[in-house]
Formats: structure tokens, C-alpha cells, sequence
């Protein structure tokens, strides 16, 4: 961001007015000084203070940013939020718009690969890993249930037929919820072979 000039009777009155008109904090600028503040003689040659100050690049900004420079190049019309839970070291971007298909692709490869991208830029030169969760329409929700239908109906015929099912390949957020769905079951078991990116969830009868 570039530089803005404001001006107060003194310098932090100046740096109070960029607070509101950039709508942030102090810890989120950084200024310097173009000139001090005088009350002059008896009121005579009196000036204000004038500061140059910009916001500093926050790493709720740069994310968006990126968010916002990827969109534009797909031609997606959406806008993204960013929370950042320090505690919880969670990143959770949130894009909204009329039509952002595009953006989640087949079975979420798309929404997926901007997810990593997004985390190698969370978490360069910081030694604090944050996980990140880059979601559209509602998409990771929708799609855990039906991975979780899946995992039912899959279950149910390994337990008819006692004959293992090998599912098709999924990314590792997929197969553990498949796992997970799965662990509880007295009569089927769960367990993952092949390597990334074919790397498969196979449902099996327990002897």
C-alpha cells in the first residue's frame, strides 16, 4: 500500500485521523513524520503536524490479496473473507459469490490445490504451522456427507457379500473421513494403499 498524507494539531492527533480513515489499529501502520506541529506565537505562524503513513502488509492481507488476484484471473465475480484463529493456528477463507463452481473443479481438486498454495504462503518463514481451510458454497461440508453416505452404503455390502471394495483414489482430507466414519463398525475395517495421488480407501470384512 502506498503512502497517505494526514495532517492533525499534533502528531498524534494526525496519526489518530489515519486510524479512523483506514478504519485500523496502531500496531497495523507504520508512519513517519513530514513535519511537526506548531502552536506558533500567540496563535501567529501556527501549522498543523502532517505524517505519511501506510498499513502494514498483515498476513490476513496478503492472503486475501492472492485470493483476490487468483479470482480475477479465473474470471470468477466473488469476494474472499479471511479469519485467522492465532489460538487454534486455523486460516479460514471463505469465498462468496453467485457462481464460484469453477473454483471447487472435480471432486474439489481445484479448490484443493488453491487450499495448499494458500497454506505454502501462510506458513513461509514462520515457524508457527497454520492449517488452513479454503471453502466455497457450503463445498467441504456437502461433501463430507456424501463421503459419509458413501462409507454407509459401502459398509453395508461388505457386510453382505464379505468381500473387500476398493474405492476410487481421494486425497487424504477424503480418506480420513472415510476412516473415521468407519472406525466404530464391529464388522468392517478400513485401510488405505496405493501412492498419492491414486492412493485408495479399501472397505474390508473383519475375520
Amino acid at each position: 500500500m502506498e503512502y497517505l498524507e494526514f495532517a492533525g494539531k499534533t502528531v498524534d492527533d494526525a496519526i489518530t485521523e489515519a486510524l479512523i480513515q483506514l478504519e485500523t489499529t496502531s500496531d497495523k501502520i507504520e508512519y513517519e513524520v513530514v513535519e511537526e506541529g506548531s502552536s506558533g506565537i500567540f496563535g501567529i505562524f501556527a501549522h498543523d503536524a502532517k505524517i505519511r503513513v501506510r498499513k502494514k502488509e498483515c498476513l490476513d492481507d496478503t492472503i486475501r490479496n492472492f485470493m483476490v488476484e487468483i479470482l480475477e484471473k479465473m474470471e470468477i465475480y466473488a469476494s474472499p473473507s479471511v479469519e485467522i484463529d492465532e489460538e487454534e493456528k486455523l486460516i479460514l477463507i471463505d469465498v462468496k459469490g453467485e457462481d464460484t463452481s469453477d473454483l471447487i473443479g472435480k471432486r474439489g481438486q481445484t479448490l484443493d490445490a488453491l487450499q495448499y498454495l494458500v497454506s505454502i504462503i501462510a506458513n513461509k518463514g514462520d515457524e508457527a504451522h497454520y492449517r488452513v481451510k479454503l471453502d466455497t458454497m457450503n463445498y467441504r461440508e456437502r461433501r463430507q456427507k456424501t463421503l459419509e453416505n458413501l462409507a454407509k452404503n459401502i459398509a453395508s455390502k461388505v457386510k453382505k457379500t464379505r468381500k473387500k471394495i476398493v474405492l476410487e483414489p481421494m486425497n487424504p482430507y477424503e480418506r480420513r473421513i472415510i476412516h473415521s466414519y468407519l472406525q466404530s463398525d464391529k464388522y468392517v475395517a478400513t485401510k488405505s494403499e496405493g501412492e498419492e495421488p491414486n492412493r485408495k480407501v479399501v472397505v474390508y470384512y473383519k475375520k
